[in-house]
């Protein structure tokens, strides 16, 4: 058992967050599977209709009495009924991002769940931690989805972040391994929250074909589109290319903006367009092959982590 911060803090056995990606962990089933194992399984509210999100609560709940969350992003139309639901279902952590806390952080703490905030750039994570959340995730440019927009990687985001913050820091983007978790304790961070790696589970909801083009690229096969706008790292494609070469040709601001709104992650994964679609993941993609179930995962992850601890104290001189 890894004993952190993190893990104090959320009643967790390891200091493992599961990333809430939309589609991959918009159901049940992974976040129910990561608990299980004693990480922090999380249900990413984004896509679902709110009937759906009490449903994919009330199942986890119904089947382990171990802590998990859901992601709610505040910019999304629907964040002020799904934060009703985290607390209607009684959900005890809340993992917030792409918006600020204080207008809603309040009536949180009053009903006593525990309020985790995304940041991407350690000014912000001050900011929330003023406004009185728990703890931050240092998002790194190396993430897939939406990177911060000043592109920091990741060891050095999270190295800033715990200089910057007294609540317990995540590290996240880049991450795929116990080794990477390890690197993140020894920034100071008190746990890592690994996306990519999770999205390769039997459990994630995304289609066979996401899976087979994540599970093949490599760590240079993913890029940054759409800077300017809301720019997503993802896997290269057809999509991809030709957004390049419309912004290398010269294309206006409006083309651009209908090009990028032409494609979709849900294309690629729910209809599993792979091609014209936004193939979100990050570039630790290149670092994993194999699909593995989210429990499995979890205990090798664990096992992988103190090895690199040992290993590094190891050479310590």
């Amino acid at each position: 058992m890894l004993s952190t911060r993190l893990t104090k803090l959320l009643g967790i056995r390891h200091p493992i967050i599961q990333g809430g990606m939309s589609w991959a962990s918009s159901n049940a089933e992974l976040a129910l599977a990561v608990s299980r194992a004693g990480g922090l399984g999380v249900i990413a509210a984004g896509p679902m209709y709110p009937d759906d999100l009490r449903e994919a609560i009330a199942k986890v709940r119904a089947n382990t009495d171990q802590p998990f969350a859901v992601n709610v992003p505040l910019y999304n139309k629907r964040s002020a009924e799904y934060l009703d639901i985290v607390l209607e279902m009684g959900v005890p952590i809340l993992i917030a991002s792409q918006g600020g806390p204080k207008a809603h952080i309040a009536r949180f703490k009053d009903a006593g769940v525990t309020w985790i905030h995304v940041t991407a750039n350690p000014v912000h994570a001050k900011k929330a931690e003023d406004a009185g959340v728990d703890a931050v995730i240092a998002v790194g440019g190396e993430a897939g989805g939406h990177p911060g927009p000043d592109e920091v990687g990741t060891v050095v985001l999270v190295r800033a972040t715990v200089k910057a913050v007294s609540v317990p820091v995540v590290g996240a983007g880049g991450i795929a391994d116990g080794a990477g978790i390890a690197a993140m304790l020894a920034l100071g961070a008190s746990g890592a929250q690994l996306g990519t790696r999770f999205m390769l589970t039997p459990e994630a909801g995304l289609h066979a074909a996401y899976k087979e083009m994540v599970l093949k690229a490599g760590i240079g096969d993913t890029a940054i589109v759409g800077r300017g706008r809301s720019p997503i790292r993802m896997v290269k494609n057809a999509f991809s290319a030709e957004y390049e070469a419309a912004v290398a040709a010269g294309a206006s601001d409006e083309e651009l903006n209908a090009l990028f709104a032409r494609s979709s992650l849900r294309q690629a994964a729910k209809d599993g367009d792979i091609e014209q679609g936004k193939v979100e993941a990050g570039q630790c993609a290149g670092l994993i092959d194999t699909l593995e179930p989210a429990g499995e995962l979890v205990e090798r992850l664990v096992r992988e982590t103190e090895a690199a601890l040992a290993e590094a104290g190891s050479c310590v001189r």
